[in-house]
């Protein structure tokens, strides 16, 4: 059913049942996921305390809906999506509540988003410990999800550095959440992706740097097994790794790649760290050399947005990147972190938007796997046009994704006419997902089944994280979504 038909039949309903207090047409909005394969029709507000928290929450209880979560809105598919109920959009309790320079705690609203962390916090000589591909995600987002960056296997998840919460529950009631305290809800409700509560605040421990610069190193290797490699000799004096695969490549080439790494400067290693932390240092050029405006690149990169197109990037920059060799240099934090916020990389995907697939597989099975499902895509005349290998560990939270091993982050541009292919293909990669004991990302997903859910948490697992949901929410109140697609049949 087109939006334009199912926002006329809310509206009638409306028109029909609800009082004239609650639920007003004028709240109804098509909400997408950022990816935007999916979308659906939801009752949006926007509240700015926890007074107006309570009343939304009241409202849907008095009005049989449920109330989804949704921060910066990044998540790729449906996890911030409540089709024809109410989601709370959290991006207006976006205040700092508390910062101490002295050791680097803050604390925050759960709106604020980690360009206000950074942009508060760097002239102090404090940075993000964990830092995602974009800086428009909300803390509580972050929580929720429990992100990662291109340090996992070092220091963890997004949670791992969070010391305590205020979680508001549908209820009303509030509870201060750490690893002393309600520990079991801290470990649940982070990686918990908004089914058990709101945070209404969150300390965060920042990472102390002594620079506003790192050391980066950028290179090459020929296939993915020497990319593996790389990382395995290189973890333990890294402290960022990242490498950027060629999907379409094949053969003794597969997996072919572009790597960076990174290293944070010792106390006295930058002779001018009040200069390169000042906030003007910290963000990317608006323009190229200059002049070209980088919010216009996309437009430039539309004819390219297809196989064959991306056949020739992913050849091109590959060969170039080669051809400059090993390269070392300095780059600022929020340049090495964040420069696709610059360049409005997704509009190239078009109107049928994009879906991510990030499975995460043990070490010792990961060379393998990785190979059957880059050999996979291929033979599907389905390559991935972008591809990115990180390396992680596991982390302590309920509904983890962590494993000591890698992830693959793949998008694939959605058309009417790929879409069910894309489909049947994501279900052959859970196959070989599961076979070798790998798991997913809630952040990023689209397409999981409730059997593959069950299959890689395990049962245990899913009923645990059904208490919790039953003791702090025992109407239901809360669901979205991702909710209903992945656990609400188990």
């Amino acid at each position: 059913m087109v939006y334009e038909e199912l926002e006329t039949m809310m509206m009638a309903e409306w028109e029909q049942n609800a009082p004239s207090s609650a639920l007003s047409p004028a709240h109804l909005e098509v909400v997408p996921g950022w990816g935007e394969a999916y979308k659906g029709l939801a009752y949006v507000y926007r509240p700015v305390n926890i007074a107006q928290l309570r009343q939304v929450f009241q409202m849907a209880k008095d009005h049989g809906r449920t109330v989804g979560l949704r921060g910066g809105g990044n998540s790729y598919g449906d996890a911030a999506l409540n089709d024809e109920n109410i989601v709370l959009d959290m991006r207006r309790m976006n205040r700092i509540l508390a910062w101490e320079p002295g050791n680097g705690r803050l604390t925050v609203e759960p709106g604020v988003t980690l360009q206000r962390v950074w942009e508060y916090t760097v002239e102090d000589g404090w940075w993000l410990p964990v830092a995602t591909g974009t800086m428009k995600i909300t803390v509580g987002g972050g929580a929720a999800m429990n992100v990662h960056g291109k340090n996992a296997w070092k220091i963890g998840t997004f949670g791992e550095h969070i010391a305590e919460f205020d979680l508001m529950l549908p209820s009303g009631e509030i509870l201060t959440c750490s690893r002393e305290q309600n520990s079991d809800l801290f470990h649940a409700a982070i990686g918990g992706f908004g089914m058990l509560g709101i945070f209404t605040s969150l300390t965060l421990q920042l990472k102390r740097v002594y620079s506003g610069l790192l050391e980066v190193e950028g290179f090459t290797r020929p296939n993915l097994h020497e990319t593996m490699a790389y990382f395995d000799d290189h973890l333990h004096n890294s402290d960022y790794l990242v490498a950027w695969l060629d999907a379409f490549s094949k053969g003794k080439a597969l997996g072919r790649s572009e790597l960076h790494r990174a290293h944070y400067l010792r106390p006295g290693a930058d002779p001018h760290p009040a200069q390169t932390l000042r906030l003007d240092q910290q963000h990317v050029p608006p323009e190229i050399m200059g002049f070209f405006p980088r919010s216009a690149l996309w437009r430039f990169q539309v004819p390219f947005w297809n196989n064959f197109g991306m056949r020739f990037v992913n050849t091109v920059k590959y060969y170039a990147a080669r051809r400059k060799g090993h390269l070392k240099y300095r780059e600022a934090h929020g340049v090495y972190h964040f420069l696709l916020d610059s360049l409005d990389w997704k509009k190239p995907f078009g109107k049928g938007g994009l879906i991510q697939y990030q499975p995460f597989i043990p070490a010792q099975n990961a060379e393998k796997a990785f190979t059957e499902i880059l050999q996979l895509g291929q033979k599907h005349d389905l390559p991935n046009f972008l591809t990115v290998m990180k390396r992680h560990k596991p982390d302590p939270f309920l509904i983890s994704y962590g494993v000591d091993g890698y992830s693959l982050a793949m998008d694939w541009k959605v058309t009417k006419g790929n879409r069910e292919r894309l489909v049947q293909l994501t279900r052959e990669m859970d196959e070989i997902v599961l076979a070798n004991n790998g798991r997913f990302y809630l952040a990023k997903d689209s397409v999981l089944r409730p059997e593959v859910a069950c299959a890689y948490l395990g049962e245990a697992t899913i009923t645990r994280f059904r208490e919790l949901k039953q003791r702090c929410d025992p109407d239901g109140i809360l669901e979205t979504n991702l909710w209903r697609r992945v656990f609400s049949g188990n």
